[in-house]
C-alpha cells in the first residue's frame, strides 16, 4: 500500500512541474527545428527519422517574425524559398500561442514547450508537435564555418 502512495506522490509531483514559459524564453525559438513526432489525441504516435525540411523560425523582441520551411544541403548551407508565414507570439491567461498567418489563412497554436533544445506545439486538431533543436550539416568538412 505504501509503494502506491509513493507511486502516486511521484506521479503527481511530475504532472505539477509543468514548464512556465515566460516572454523572455521566447527568443529561445529562434533558429532550426527538426519534427522527431506527432503524438495525435488518442495517444498514438507518428515518429519521424531524417526529415528532409526543417522548420525555420526568425522572432524579434517585439514577438514577432517569421517560421519558414529551409532543406539543409550536406555542405552546411539550405535551400530556402520566398514562402513563410508571419508569426506572433501572443500572451493569453496562463497560455501562450503562436499565430500565423498567410494570404490565403491564419492559425494557431499552443506552445505547451520551449527550452533550449526542445519545442511543443498543440495545433486546434489536438495534435502535439515535438521539435528537436537542429542546425546546419556539414559531411564536406572541409572546415568551413556554416551559418
Amino acid at each position: 500500500m505504501k509503494k502506491v502512495f509513493g507511486v502516486l506522490l511521484v506521479a503527481l509531483l511530475f504532472s505539477g512541474c509543468k514548464q512556465k514559459i515566460t516572454p523572455a524564453d521566447v527568443a529561445k525559438i529562434n533558429g532550426y527545428w527538426e519534427i522527431e513526432k506527432v503524438v495525435f489525441d488518442d495517444g498514438q504516435e507518428k515518429q519521424y527519422g531524417m526529415n528532409e525540411a526543417y522548420d525555420y523560425f526568425q522572432i524579434d523582441k517585439n514577438n514577432v517574425g517569421i517560421r519558414k520551411k529551409v532543406v539543409p544541403q550536406l555542405d552546411g548551407t539550405f535551400l530556402v524559398n520566398n514562402t513563410f508565414e508571419n508569426v506572433k507570439v501572443r500572451f493569453a491567461d496562463e497560455h501562450i500561442y503562436l499565430d500565423y498567418n498567410t494570404p490565403y489563412m491564419k492559425w494557431s497554436e499552443e506552445l505547451l514547450t520551449l527550452t533550449d533544445k526542445e519545442l511543443v506545439v498543440l495545433n486546434a486538431e489536438k495534435k502535439e508537435y515535438h521539435y528537436k533543436k537542429t542546425g546546419p550539416i556539414n559531411l564536406t568538412d572541409d572546415g568551413k564555418k556554416t551559418k
